[in-house]
Formats: C-alpha cells, structure tokens, sequence
C-alpha cells in the first residue's frame, strides 16, 4: 500500500549562509503537482528546483543548479519514502558561498527528505472500476454484495435480458466481491472492464 501526503509540509535547512525551503503537497496529476510549483515559487529567490511522483510518471527540475544536483536528488527523496502523488519545491536563496555539486545533492536532497520525513501522511487507496451483467433475479443478492464491499454505482441501465452496471471500489475487494458473487448467484454474474 502506498501512501501520499496528508497535506502541505515544509522544512527550512541552513548550509553555509545559503537557505533551502522545502515545501511539498500532495499531487493527484501532473497540472495540479505543476500549479504548486508556479504557486510557492519564489520569483526573488536563487532557484526554485523540483520534482514529483505520480504514479510511474515523473519529472523534476534543477532551475539553472549544475544538472542532478537538485531536482533529481529531489525525486530521490520522494521515492526514498515510498511516497506517490507528491510535489516537491525547494527553494534556494544563495548565500555567498558555493557548494559545489556535492553540497548541493545534499542541501536539495537532504532538505526535501527531512520535510517529507516528518509530513502527515495518508494511505492511497488504489480503485477499480468495472462492469458488471446479471439477470433480473439475481439484483438482490448483486446490491447486497456491493454494499458490503464499499462499491459504489456509478451507473445502472436495465436491459430486455438483464441488468448492468459500472462499479468503482477498492482494488483490494474486487477478488473477494467476485468470490462472493459467484457464490451467491451461481455464478450468474459476468465482469467486465468498465
């Protein structure tokens, strides 16, 4: 199971004079993981270096620092806690003194980690959605088994020859919802990708 952000987050690290401001967020997509970056963004500051995980698709961004020295220790970060759905800015305002590429993998990577390190987080609940066909008579017995697996209807169209359905639940309930269909109906009941 993995797990995403509860909510924003931010860790300020020092390293000689220069300032590091993480600040992460849950992301469900790329335009919203996106619209924090221009959001939190800090026009007036050195660089503003990023990156974020979703799903397998990422990207990150070292905002003019020597290339890998900030972004991609950034999703390194991100992926080191075995989070998903997540954004990370860290912002740099630069403080005289250069750190060279190693100094920066640290300052970039060790300040986003430390920021998610402590974030509240909540699990992601991986969903599916998927069709379903049965005759009339077993619609009892069909709505009575979606209930107890926390499906939800998303849609519902009777036909000449029976009933179907779009379902959405949770991925880890579909196995047992089958099971427990194909008992109840004699396995009457046909899925289907929805």
């Amino acid at each position: 199971m993995s797990a995403t952000l509860a909510g924003p987050a931010s860790h300020l690290l020092e390293v000689k004079h220069s300032r590091f401001l993480a600040q992460a967020a849950p992301a469900a997509d790329a335009a919203a993981a996106l619209a924090f970056v221009a959001q939190v963004a800090d026009p007036a500051a050195t660089h503003n270096c990023w990156a974020y995980r979703i799903g397998q698709e990422y990207r990150f961004n070292d905002d003019g620092e020597p290339a890998g020295t900030a972004g991609r220790p950034i999703l390194a970060a991100i992926d080191g806690q075995g989070l998903d759905q997540v954004v990370v800015v860290v912002t740099r305002w630069f403080g005289g003194v250069k750190l060279g590429a190693g100094g920066l993998v640290r300052a970039y990577g060790g300040s986003a980690a430390e920021c998610l390190r402590t974030a509240p987080r909540r699990e992601l609940v991986r969903v599916a959605e998927v069709g379903l066909d049965f005759p009339f008579e077993d619609t009892g017995a069909v709505h009575a088994a979606l209930a107890a697996h926390g499906a939800e209807k998303l849609d519902e169209r009777y036909r000449a020859d029976g009933v179907g359905l779009r379902l959405r639940l949770p991925e880890s309930e579909l196995p047992s919802l089958k099971r427990r269909l194909r008992d109840a109906t004699r396995d009457r009941v046909r899925f289907s990708e929805a």
